[in-house]
């Protein structure tokens, strides 16, 4: 029998990727502001997900663990250091130019302990700020690190409202970001114009995937255009198809100029030009 282990989700930030993490025999509910062992620091998070099991082998890592809930007076300390990461980010501002980087300052982030402050960028490339380190490290009197983001995640983190009226769908629920593509976009017969299908952010919309597995069926069980089927009535080619009614439209043999309507469960494909495989 596979070993279960209780852990609760955390995320670091309002939005983003949801970490595993020990609680050590407490109870956690979603909303729960907690102190953690991060990797290097003791930092705060947010309960997302309350104490449940899993399988042991689902784990990538061994679990750092929650060291407690956090108290009010923590949640002051947090609040203090609003000011130094504004005051951090206006320096990082300065640095990046002085030291002439093509890199866009974004944010700054101080670890509960103080320790550390990250400093997030955007960069189309790889950049080389070892020096920029050297120097802010002897401005602060904390560790420094650099992080480089993309148009996404910058999303992520300030939030904003989408095409559809909402919030974000990255900055308000999603942990992680799917995978998009236009092949998905052609797929759902969307417009291929890049400000129809592109979020705030830039780059495709993170929706474009919720109903992906329902369009593959739909593809899968729908004739298209072009295909042979037998109908009542006799044999035909499909000379319209809408997956999302399945609504046909088939030249008979008898009558090819008078494409007569038929529901995709009134026909039978003879040569089906979509395979399971293909989606």
């Amino acid at each position: 029998m596979e070993e279960k282990v209780t852990i609760v989700g955390v995320r670091f930030d309002g939005a983003g990727r949801v970490y595993s993490f020990n609680p050590q025999g407490a109870q956690y509910a979603p909303g729960d502001d907690v102190i953690v062992e991060s990797e290097h620091n003791i930092d705060i998070a947010k309960i997302i997900s309350g104490n449940h099991e899993v399988d042991k082998s689902t784990l990538l890592k061994p679990l750092k663990s929650v060291i407690r809930k956090a108290n009010a007076a923590d949640l002051e300390t947090m609040a203090r250091y609003t000011q130094r990461e504004k005051d951090a980010f206006t320096i990082f501002v300065e640095k990046v130019a002085e030291h002439n980087l093509p890199m866009e300052p974004v944010k700054t982030r101080s670890t509960f302990d103080g320790k550390k402050m990250v400093f997030y960028f955007l960069a189309e490339n790889r950049v080389d700020f070892r020096e920029l380190v050297k120097d802010m490290a002897q401005q602060f009197r904390f560790r420094v690190e650099l992080l480089q983001i993309n148009a996404r995640s910058e999303a992520q983190m300030f939030g904003g409202m989408g095409l559809c009226g909402r919030a974000f769908c990255c900055s308000s629920y999603l942990s992680e970001f799917p995978k998009i593509t236009l092949k998905l976009a052609k797929g759902q017969s969307l417009s291929l114009n890049s400000e129809k299908i592109s979020g705030a952010c830039g780059r495709l919309m993170c929706c474009l995937s919720y109903e992906e597995d329902a369009y593959r069926h739909l593809r899968r069980v729908t004739p298209a255009v072009g295909e042979f089927v037998k109908t009542a009535q006799g044999r035909g080619t499909v000379a319209e198809s809408n997956m999302m009614s399945g609504m046909l439209k088939v030249a008979l043999e008898r009558n090819p100029a008078a494409p007569q309507p038929f529901h995709r469960r009134e026909v039978e494909r003879m040569n089906p030009r979509r395979t399971e495989a293909e989606g």
